[in-house]
């Protein structure tokens, strides 16, 4: 897995843009960033998921998704090993990110669940 693969699969998401956040490229959906690219370094990236997303895709490929140090790291922040990785699993673990970031539809809100939509 490149950089720039790992940067078509996250703009190929619904909704999914580019910016920029502490001089490193990042991906936003709903103005949310769900994943970022080279940090710490070049050959890295970094996807939010949720704890339990996080120990799937370390189980699944651990020289690939480690977590972030600290607490980000046990909210779910993994970097990815690019160079290791491989683009199916990127492509899930983006996906997964982008799901836990994009807004949710109105129907889905708490006023749908309080009868007020």
């Amino acid at each position: 897995m490149t950089a720039e693969e790992f940067r078509r699969l996250a703009l190929g998401l619904p909704g999914a843009c580019e910016g920029a956040h502490l001089g490193h490229a990042d991906f936003r959906v709903g103005g949310r960033i769900f994943a970022t690219l080279g940090w710490p370094e070049e050959g890295f990236a970094m996807v939010k998921l949720a704890p339990e997303e996080q120990e799937m895709y370390r189980s699944i490929d651990p020289a690939a998704f480690v977590p972030v140090k600290g607490a980000w790291g046990r909210r779910g922040a993994t970097q990815v090993r690019l160079p290791l990785a491989a683009s199916a699993s990127v492509h899930g673990a983006l996906s997964a990110a982008w799901r836990r970031a994009a807004p949710r539809p109105a129907s889905r809100g708490a006023g749908a669940r309080e009868g007020k939509v």
